[in-house]
């Protein structure tokens, strides 16, 4: 399974392309779709190279999702992509969320552990709350 049109365009409205680097609500530089590895103040991408930089870094999601059982949808998969790139493999890997989704739990409790994830920084960000919701609501497509 590879991500799907409707993610990619949606993961592009949730970075937002940003072609200088800046800060985001952790005080990580970060530049193009939300890339921040070796990214410094003062960089600057072209589009074609913030595109290049997404498809990179989604590939680490996907390589992880790919490995898990009991997401057998497009719709699991694209949520649990998306979910991985914005908060990190790493995070989904501990998560109380993928422990639900490994035992089997109810969709209803699955979608709830999305919505766990929605502060940046200690504060809770809508842009967050907006995001989880649209990753509940994709684990059901």
């Amino acid at each position: 399974m590879r991500s799907s049109d409707i993610l990619i365009n949606r993961l592009k409205k949730f970075e937002q392309l940003r072609l200088t680097a800046y800060q985001d609500a952790k005080g990580v530089w970060t530049i193009g779709y939300g890339h921040t590895g070796g990214v410094r103040k003062g960089d600057r991408i072209s589009e074609v190279r913030a595109e290049e930089l997404l498809r990179a870094d989604m590939q680490t999601a996907e390589k992880y999702v790919k490995t898990l059982s009991r997401v057998d949808t497009q719709g699991k998969f694209d949520a649990l992509v998306d979910f991985a790139y914005n908060c990190g493999v790493g995070a989904l890997k501990t998560s109380t969320l993928l422990q639900y989704i490994q035992s089997g739990r109810k969709t209803w409790e699955i979608q709830e552990q999305f919505l766990r994830w929605v502060n940046s920084g200690g504060k809770k960000l809508g842009g967050l709350v907006t995001r989880r919701i649209w990753e509940a609501n994709r684990w059901t497509e």
